[in-house]
This record gives C-alpha cells, sequence and structure tokens, in this order.
C-alpha cells in the first residue's frame, strides 16, 4: 500500500440476508450478501464477485455446512472462473447461528489493521472462543452431534426437550429442571434464535448459569432447521462480542508468510490459497546447534 493511500477493508460475505447479523458496534463493516447464487445467471454472478475483488482486493465468503450445495458449487465455480487466489471460501464446524456470529465478528476486525490473510486466518481462531447449541424438540434426524439410542427412543415422546450444545465440545443433556451444559470459562454475550416454539424457557436459565453479559434475540437462520434436523428449537450461541478482545486474540498469535502467495497468515492453512506449510527434511545424522526461536 502506498503512503497516504486510503486502505480498503477486505470484504466478510455471506451467502443469504439472514446470516448477517445487525452491527455489534459502529465500527462494525456492512456484510456483502451473495444472495441466490445458484438461482441467477453464471455471468450475473461472475460480474459481480469480479467487482467485489477489484473494490476490496480480497473477499473472505462464510457460510455453514448448512448451505445449499448448489450454493457452495457456485462460489467454487465462480472462483476458478475468475481464476483468483483473492477469494475464500470458509465453511467452519459451526451451526448456522455460530456462523453467523463469527461472521460477524470478522466484520468487527475487517475495520482494524490486519491484513487480509490474517483476518481470513481469524476465523479458525475465533471459532474456538464460540459456543453453539440449541435445545430441540427431537433428536431423531440429528447427525452432528453424537445421540445415544436412548436419547432416540426419548425423542418420540411427546413433550421431549433436548439440550445440545455442538462447538466446541458435543454435549446432549434432557433438558429440564437441573440440567446444564458445560459453558466458557471467560466472559461472554449470547444470542438467541426462536424456531418452531417449545414450552418454557430453557435457554434463558442456561444463559444465566453461564454469567453472560447478555442475552439477545435475533431471526432464526433459514439453514438452522436443516443442520439440527427439526423445526422445533431455539438455537443459542456465546460470543466474544468486545473488538478489543478480539483484537487481542488475533494479534498475539504468532504470525508467518504464506510459501505459496506470500500473505501473512497465523495457523497451518492458508485459507486463501489453501496451502501448508511445506514438510520439513529430516535432519541430517549429526548435532546440531539448539535455537530459541524468535
Amino acid at each position: 500500500m502506498k503512503s497516504g493511500e486510503l486502505r480498503v477493508p477486505t470484504a466478510i460475505a455471506v451467502t443469504s440476508a439472514d446470516m448477517a447479523l445487525p452491527a455489534q458496534d459502529e465500527r462494525t463493516m456492512p456484510a456483502v450478501v451473495l444472495g441466490g447464487l445458484d438461482q441467477r445467471p453464471l455471468e450475473r454472478s461472475l460480474t459481480e464477485l469480479h467487482t467485489l475483488t477489484e473494490q476490496y482486493g480480497y473477499v473472505v465468503v462464510v457460510c455453514s455446512a448448512a448451505t445449499p450445495e448448489p450454493v457452495v458449487r457456485r462460489l467454487h465455480t465462480l472462483r476458478s472462473l475468475l481464476e483468483s487466489d483473492r477469494i475464500a471460501l470458509f465453511r467452519p464446524a459451526l451451526p448456522p447461528l455460530g456462523v453467523a456470529v463469527l461472521a460477524r465478528q470478522l466484520r468487527q476486525l475487517a475495520s482494524c489493521d490486519l491484513s487480509p490473510g490474517i483476518l481470513a486466518s481469524a476465523g479458525r481462531l475465533l471459532t474456538h472462543y464460540i459456543h453453539a447449541g440449541a435445545v430441540l424438540g427431537s433428536v431423531a434426524k440429528l447427525d452432528r452431534v453424537p445421540v445415544g439410542l436412548k436419547a432416540h427412543a426419548k425423542s418420540w415422546m411427546p413433550g421431549s426437550q433436548f439440550a445440545v450444545l455442538a462447538h466446541p465440545e458435543p454435549q446432549l443433556v434432557r433438558a429440564g429442571p437441573g440440567a446444564t451444559l458445560k459453558g466458557p470459562e471467560f466472559n461472554t454475550w449470547m444470542l438467541v434464535a426462536r424456531g418452531q416454539q417449545l414450552p418454557g424457557d430453557w435457554v434463558a436459565g442456561l444463559a444465566g448459569r453461564w454469567s453472560v453479559h447478555g442475552l439477545r434475540e435475533v431471526p432464526l437462520p433459514a439453514e438452522s432447521p436443516v443442520w439440527w434436523g427439526t423445526g422445533r428449537m431455539t438455537e443459542f450461541c456465546s460470543y466474544l462480542a468486545d473488538l478489543s478482545v478480539l483484537y487481542q486474540l488475533v494479534t498475539s498469535v504468532r504470525q508467518t508468510g504464506c510459501h505459496w502467495c506470500g500473505l501473512d497468515v497465523i495457523g497451518d492453512r492458508c485459507v486463501f490459497c489453501s496451502a501448508t506449510p511445506p514438510a520439513r527434511e529430516a535432519a541430517a545424522p549429526r548435532v546440531l546447534e539448539q535455537r530459541t526461536p524468535a
């Protein structure tokens, strides 16, 4: 970047409007919504994505494992046709509400002085600090979290409710008085998204047990019933909301340069070109001088 040149933030894109959560603070960048990719002419989507890369330089598309496969295939097709390593496709192992929260955290960080490679890599890091789950009226079709035969059998009983934590560590309990899930060991906020109404409000009690700063409600993402296997649910997500905390987490991690595209990254894989560090050659059979890493 030339001296005095205005830095344009890396674009953070989602595949539907309901995955673009309201801004967390005044610095949060707006999400780019790439809606209806599988329904529009290929040429139109190609032009839109090309324009985004020219305007922002780099684009990070965040989507869930429940994003329709035609949409995901179209994204890969567009990236291939553009022959661009400036477009990253990131599908974290989170339920849809957790993915929307992560996309917003990246939108917060996009306003900071982070390079595109570091910002894209931050998604994998921040995933570890998200606790995402749901209260379900049935686990009969839940295949994202291990479910025992007893829970499957109870799922068919009228009025059954199950509390499930999908990330970071799978947990499943029968929702009821005294039941709980292991939560974060740090201060968080919580988002709640309701599907078809379930009796009671077990999630509010969980928020109290987790000592969250506050609880806010948002519309349920359209992909959530697909991910959880039922529409009778209340999805929840506990997360870090403060930009200064997010920034400190990301900048405190060791950074390296991608050996393929040259971008600065954190972690063992570049999100843009998918390159991993080359395998180290076996050391020669002699005593080498031991050095402390910088």
